[in-house]
């Protein structure tokens, strides 16, 4: 049977410029409350290559502390959803974040970017589109995506343009 799955909060200082927007945590991050904690997981790799920073080598706390830093900030497009495991093909009934409130809550945000077709679909029905934001699809971070991690890396190269 599936279970409901309940998603992080966000994570961002105020004045975060750019949010990357996951589907829904897996089960390794829901069982750890650590955004990106399933070891196959290559969102660290991926995302400190774009950045120019070894975030994969630190602990999870200094990586938060580097994203504050670069006025990077994390959520979900999915709050909720029964979903059996980890993949995005699998979450039914899904309850949405409230995403469009992240352009009143963050004044500063240039960007948003959707690890994963899951999230940019989704989050491109709740986001409409924006003037005064640039709307990113990457490929996703998750091991399941099997596209070369140079592909990736090369597609997620576009987030530098956006971090302090």
């Amino acid at each position: 049977m599936d279970s409901i799955k309940l998603g992080l909060p966000p994570i961002a200082r105020s004045d975060a410029q750019l949010f990357i927007l996951g589907s829904l945590p897996g089960d390794a991050s829901l069982a750890e409350r650590r955004y990106y904690a399933h070891p196959t997981n290559q969102f660290w790799r991926l995302l400190g290559a774009a950045i120019g920073e070894d975030l994969q080598s630190l602990d999870y706390e200094e990586r938060l502390q580097r994203l504050a830093e670069r006025r990077i900030g994390l959520w979900d497009v999915i709050a909720s959803a029964s979903r059996r495991g980890s993949l995005d093909q699998s979450i039914r009934s899904a309850a949405h974040n409230r995403v469009e409130q992240l352009l009143q809550d963050f004044q500063h945000v240039q960007a948003l970017a959707f690890n994963g077709s899951t999230a940019a679909a989704a989050g491109r029905r709740l986001i409409g589109n924006p003037d005064r934001l640039r709307l990113i699809d990457l490929p996703s971070s998750s091991a399941a995506n099997t596209r070369p991690l140079s592909e990736k890396t090369r597609a997620w190269e576009i987030l530098a343009q956006f971090v302090a």
